[in-house]
């Protein structure tokens, strides 16, 4: 299929891409499950709790066995002591079992919010960026000319090196490569926007 490129002074031509990508079937409930994981993903587990082998303190027994009428009790470090192990309690990241997410999961969700970004004409492809932008207000200009507000850019390694500098600072945009954005990046911005160069490269990966 073809679709409209455009270069920083409005002029229009079309690029041949790939139907997979951009014309492909939306499957919703797999969107729904690699957003569930990469969200669930992306949070930090840090709270942990000291179990009864890692408080510090004597091992020894609290006093005997028979004879003194109290329950049985061992150490000072047992759960229900204060100062004691806490029973059942956070384990901090290294014990966190990441979701997994397979290749074809990854492609296949992409391919379906792409296709929905091209289906409701919020997706942008802009000719490789070929002389640098330095200022953060001739790039303000170029956002308000197409209106790119709330975007995620997608560059190839040459047009990032002459932008990246001059839309870092600039809020609601996302700067990216191709092998560094998500179905969740995806789904958080309304427009997304590709270079020619970088459409090449994401097709790549898809044939």
């Amino acid at each position: 299929m073809k679709l409209d490129k455009i270069n920083i002074d409005g002029k229009k031509s079309s690029i041949e891409v790939l139907d997979k990508i951009f014309s492909a079937k939306i499957n919703k409930k797999l969107i729904s499950s690699v957003l569930y994981k990469t969200n669930a993903n992306y949070k930090g587990r840090h709270a942990k709790t000291k179990q009864q082998n890692e408080v510090s303190g004597p091992t020894s027994k609290i006093y005997a066995q028979k004879g003194t009428g109290n329950a049985r009790h061992a150490s000072r470090k047992a759960p229900i002591f204060v100062g004691g192990g806490v029973a059942h309690g956070p384990k901090g990241q290294l014990a966190y079992k990441k979701r997994k997410l397979n290749k074809s999961e990854k492609r296949n969700s992409i391919a379906s919010l792409m296709t929905e970004k091209n289906n409701d004409k919020n997706l942008i492809i802009f000719n490789d960026f070929s002389s640098e932008i330095k200022k953060t207000k001739e790039m303000n200009i170029l956002i308000e000319k197409f209106d790119l507000s709330n975007s995620l850019i997608i560059l190839d390694k040459q047009s990032k090196e002459k932008i990246e500098k001059s839309i870092r600072n600039i809020p609601n945009i996302k700067v990216t490569d191709v092998n560094h954005f998500s179905a969740f990046d995806i789904i958080k911005f309304k427009k997304i926007v590709f270079t020619e160069t970088a459409i090449k490269e994401l097709e790549k990966r898809y044939s």
